[in-house]
């Protein structure tokens, strides 16, 4: 295997072990600090079980031990429980360019992670693609990348449609050229044609229209059974009109849809790729949680992972990664973790990076009260120190967390 960075290979090396001799959890009278010390564990234990979709969640963007924790899991889980697929929180049209370099290494990989979220443009999520190209680099059996979202569908999508149809049915190609055409984004610069389309254009109407007559055209086009080419199309498609139809909707129903969405994308991912799948986001979609809700601002849906859990049962795993406070990328200063937030009890062992399986037995009723009560949680950085999420307990959220106390900001790719 190439060698990825010093730096990833001394942080796993430090999150390789946990302490779980002396500390302020063993001198607490507190039953449910005294069981999470007693049953934190190092984040080498880590076992997916049966899953085929691991919902690999995170507190916030832009922080550098969290992120390279999501990486030692993506390694433990590719390399030791052989999965071979990548959900990621972001463009699905960028995404299959990302995809094609960590399969065969062509590309600019820091040119094209400048046109991923701004969150994710870091030296750390860098680090993500260094390993999976290095992995896929020696082995046979590849690991595929793609992107949940479809929020900056990008003109390759388009292009990808139009060829595709020019190939297998140019009878209709003048057809598609008539809905397509009109909607082709006039700018590389995704950022300003949103900000165009969502602001500026007042009726959305026909752009809506137009975009579902493309996914209707190719959706109805004669393939044979198992046809990744044509899949792969309709995929296109399918995120053009998602695209359209998602910044014509007021913004509370905006999350709701983007979510479904995303659930939607995720399993479609397992099945192309016939694979188990890692599906890296924030925290807020992967939990199990049909009834989100924000505090600011406030909005609730319902999450992609609580899709998920209803559609694979015990085969969805949702973990999560937490902290107690630091400062992420912005800056933006975390302050500790509030008294009835979750993360207060993991604080309060006074132990660092460790694993906790929230269904560990025997529990305690004070145990299995926390547990099963409404959680409270770190909502949005940029929405303040006392954003929070609520709406569904600890329990359904997640089956693992992994928690560490501090945090730092990542550090954003240079020019």
């Amino acid at each position: 295997m190439e060698p990825i960075s010093r730096r990833t290979l001394l942080a796993s090396s430090a999150l390789a072990a946990v302490s779980l001799g002396s500390s302020t959890a063993n001198a607490t009278g507190d039953p449910i600090t005294r069981w999470i010390a007693q049953n934190a564990k190092p984040i080498t234990e880590l076992k997916p079980g049966n899953a085929q979709i691991v919902g690999l969640g995170e507190a916030v963007h832009g922080t550098a031990e969290i992120t390279r924790l999501k990486l030692r899991v993506v390694r433990n889980l590719v390399e030791q429980h052989g999965f071979r697929a990548i959900a990621f929180e972001d463009d699905w049209s960028l995404g299959t360019q990302l995809n094609d370099y960590i399969v065969t290494g062509r590309g600019d990989l820091h040119a094209l992670m400048r046109g991923l979220s701004t969150e994710a443009r870091t030296h750390e999520i860098a680090e993500l693609f260094e390993y999976l190209r290095a992995y896929n680099a020696t082995h046979r059996d590849k690991v595929r990348f793609a992107g949940t979202e479809y929020f900056s569908t990008r003109r390759l999508s388009y292009d990808a449609v139009a060829e595709y149809v020019a190939r297998r049915a140019p009878h209709r190609l003048a057809e598609l050229h008539r809905n397509l055409d009109p909607i082709r984004p006039t700018t590389d610069d995704m950022g300003a044609y949103v900000r165009w389309y969502w602001q500026e254009v007042k009726d959305k109407a026909p752009y809506v229209a137009k975009a579902r007559a493309v996914y209707s055209l190719v959706r109805d086009l004669p393939h044979r059974p198992n046809d990744r080419d044509y899949a792969i199309t309709e995929h296109h498609a399918r995120q053009i009109r998602s695209f359209y139809t998602a910044f014509s909707l007021p913004d509370d129903q905006n999350w709701a849809y983007r979510d479904a969405r995303a659930a939607e994308n995720v399993r479609w991912w397992h099945s192309f790729t016939r694979n188990k799948v890692i599906y890296w986001a924030a925290s807020a979609h992967t939990a199990n949680a049909p009834h989100l809700r924000a505090s600011e601002p406030p909005i609730g849906f319902r999450s992609a992972g609580s899709y998920l859990r209803t559609w694979y049962g015990n085969r969805y795993r949702s973990i999560t990664c937490t902290f107690d406070h630091g400062t992420t990328l912005g800056p933006i200063t975390m302050p500790p973790a509030p008294t009835d937030w979750f993360e207060h009890q993991l604080t309060a062992t006074g132990l660092d990076n460790f694993l906790l399986d929230l269904h560990t037995h025997p529990q305690p009723p004070a145990v299995r009260t926390w547990l099963h009560q409404t959680a409270k949680t770190r909502g949005l950085p940029e929405a303040g120190p006392t954003s929070c999420l609520t709406g569904d307990p600890l329990s359904a959220w997640f089956d693992t967390i992994l928690h560490t106390q501090t945090v730092t900001p990542t550090h954003p790719l240079t020019n």
